[in-house]
């Protein structure tokens, strides 16, 4: 019987401003890693009398969601990216994050990669968790086997 953990994930993001681990050890949340397309990859369009056509489209945007603790001390190292990375168009949208399970094969990279955005600054009873959303202009994922 095939098992998953996430202590078999590894990621990183590097860029303009340096390299920082986001896989396993670095106080992910329950949420972890998430990788989505931001388009569908066809369009069917379905004629008059019944026949289809499929469109098949170019794109491989997505985006790349990182949640992690609100005490992991990555939050800092995002920030200060973000903060440097913003300061100028010469270092924005120039991330490449890669995803691997080492116990499966499973890989994503996105190229092109640019924070969405300052996450929410929460403070509450309870420290919760902070997500970061990178829009990525390259999304190429290969799922493994367990």
């Amino acid at each position: 019987m095939p098992t998953y953990s996430f202590m078999d994930v590894s990621a990183s993001m590097t860029g303009p401003t340096g390299i920082i681990d986001l896989g396993y050890g670095a106080a992910n949340a329950e949420e972890g890693i998430t990788v989505a397309m931001a388009e569908a990859k066809n369009t069917m369009t379905v004629g008059a009398d019944g026949e289809v056509m499929h469109s098949l489209h170019a794109g491989k945007a997505g985006t790349i969601t990182v949640t992690l603790l609100k005490t992991s001390p990555v939050n800092k190292k995002l920030s200060l990216a973000y903060n440097a990375q913003s300061q100028s168009s010469a270092l924005w949208g120039k991330n490449v994050f890669v995803v691997r399970n080492s116990a499966s094969g499973d890989l994503a990279t996105i190229r092109s990669a640019a924070f969405q955005k300052q996450p929410d600054f929460a403070n509450a009873k309870d420290g919760g968790t902070v997500a970061w959303v990178f829009d990525g202009g390259k999304v190429d994922e290969l799922l493994g086997e367990f």
